[in-house]
């Protein structure tokens, strides 16, 4: 999949979507807002006359969703946004999503959520399973509808694999060594998921070591983590999809059962059904490493199959081959860029009531990192050639690496290091701490000063 980044708001303009007419109301200024895609050049022009003479900014994120289907009328639209809110974006799609992003105070014209549905709808009709007007009520949401963005794909576009084909190790003879997998092991199962195919489908569905989980990958923020999908109360596990929307650049999945709408980032759900449940799905331990240290350390591994039952071109350092290549971001995200670039690696903790994320760099010649979350002693082994970090609870110990990648603590006392846990030689065991790798506009995004960040 190759695609550039700010480019992409320009090629939906290019191509405009006229939906069909879903809604009805006497209110001008929703009239005026729907003139901007669906009325013609009379009604355009007294509709954008109208909302410059009423000169209220709360109809800009309507205008903004116009922008990028309005084909040639984006110039004049742009011209009104200018003139409600003073600022000068122009018709920079990505620039005024950041404008908004900044401005929360603005709250959206009533007319956003009917618009919004009607022009979303006309893209994909399935698209109604998320966006019932009672789940678009402001007080019901956990995120901004304003701020939900269409990531060019219809539900299931980007179709999620559910108890995919395995092979051996040695079957898999279409994977490089340096090839990145997913290493995923649970009571004794072992498996691994080559990015090169999840970048294709962002989410698997399995049960591992008879727990059912799946693993959300986003690639626009370079996080694959891995949750426990049976919750408490519910009968049966939930089954993940891509919903074809974003959330500041971070993909929002859909439970299959209720079609509530996800935060892939947090685990939570964000609109729809279980928008107020409060569920937080639990987070099981996740490494990204080469195939080649994998396959060493997991002889008995099983794989993914090419045969996924759908045709995609899965070779190495094909998908997503410009975007991960580029210092950019594809869609908009706020970040702080004073330590560290948008999309620089972390590596990511939320465990023990705190959050905290140490940068890959952090082990360039330090593979092993003691620190502290929540108050609980963590230790860190990294390796940031492999894109690998793997977190374990350390007690009252503090480890150090052997120069051939061994692990002592400090009595000297050498530990055997595991995917569940730390064991010494008496057997006692340090259990691992659920993680993920995530660009860092994502975390900062998401958890900004909720969150610490290691500086050591």
């Amino acid at each position: 999949m190759s695609i550039t980044r700010r480019g992409f708001a320009g090629l939906l303009s290019a191509g405009m979507v006229l939906p069909t007419t879903l809604w009805a109301q006497e209110d001008p200024v929703y009239e005026a807002v729907r003139s901007t895609v669906f009325g013609d050049n009379a009604e355009f022009e007294a509709g954008m006359e109208f909302l410059t003479e009423r000169d209220n900014p709360d109809v800009v994120p309507a205008l903004l969703t116009s922008m990028r289907f309005s084909g040639r009328r984006v110039r004049d639209i742009a011209k009104v946004m200018e003139a409600l809110t003073g600022e000068n974006h122009g018709t920079d799609w990505f620039e005024w999503m950041l404008w908004q992003e900044r401005n929360a105070q603005i709250v959206p014209h009533p007319s956003l959520a009917p618009f919004k549905r009607e022009v979303l709808l006309g893209i994909d009709q399935n698209f109604d399973l998320f966006l019932r007007p009672e789940y678009l009520k402001r007080d019901k949401m956990k995120i901004r509808l304003e701020e939900i963005s269409w990531g060019g794909v219809v539900k299931d576009g980007i179709p999620s694999l559910d108890n995919p084909q395995l092979i051996s190790a040695a079957q898999a003879d279409y994977l490089k060594d340096d090839d990145l997998v997913f290493g995923v092991s649970i009571n004794g199962d072992e498996r691994a998921y080559p990015l090169r195919i999840m970048g294709w489908h962002e989410m698997f569905n399995d049960v591992i070591g008879d727990v059912p989980v799946a693993l959300a990958y986003c690639t626009l923020c370079g996080s694959g983590i891995l949750f426990e999908t049976q919750v408490a109360g519910r009968r049966k596990p939930l089954i993940f999809g891509s919903s074809g929307f974003l959330y500041r650049s971070n993909k929002l999945m859909f439970d299959r059962e209720t079609h509530s709408l996800w935060n892939q980032y947090t685990g939570k759900p964000v609109v729809g059904p279980l928008a107020e449940s409060g569920i937080e799905l639990r987070q099981r331990p996740v490494v990204i490493t080469r195939w080649d240290s994998w396959k060493a350390s997991h002889p008995n591994t099983r794989v993914l199959s090419l045969n996924t039952g759908y045709r995609r071109n899965y070779g190495s350092g094909v998908v997503y081959r410009d975007y991960f290549a580029s210092p950019d971001l594809m869609f908009p995200a706020l970040v702080d860029q004073s330590k560290h670039r948008q999309k620089d690696y972390v590596f990511a903790v939320r465990q023990f009531g705190a959050a905290r994320a140490w940068p890959l760099d952090a082990f360039k010649g330090k593979p092993v990192i003691n620190d502290v979350i929540g108050g609980r002693n963590l230790m860190l082994m990294g390796d940031p050639d492999k894109r690998s970090v793997r977190a374990y609870e350390r007690g009252p110990h503090q480890f150090r690496a052997t120069p051939n990648g061994g692990l002592l603590d400090e009595a000297g006392t050498k530990w055997t290091v595991t995917e569940e846990a730390l064991v010494s030689p008496n057997g006692t065991q340090l259990p691992r701490v659920a993680g993920h790798i995530s660009y860092w506009f994502a975390w900062d995004n998401y958890l900004g000063d909720a969150a610490s960040v290691y500086d050591g």
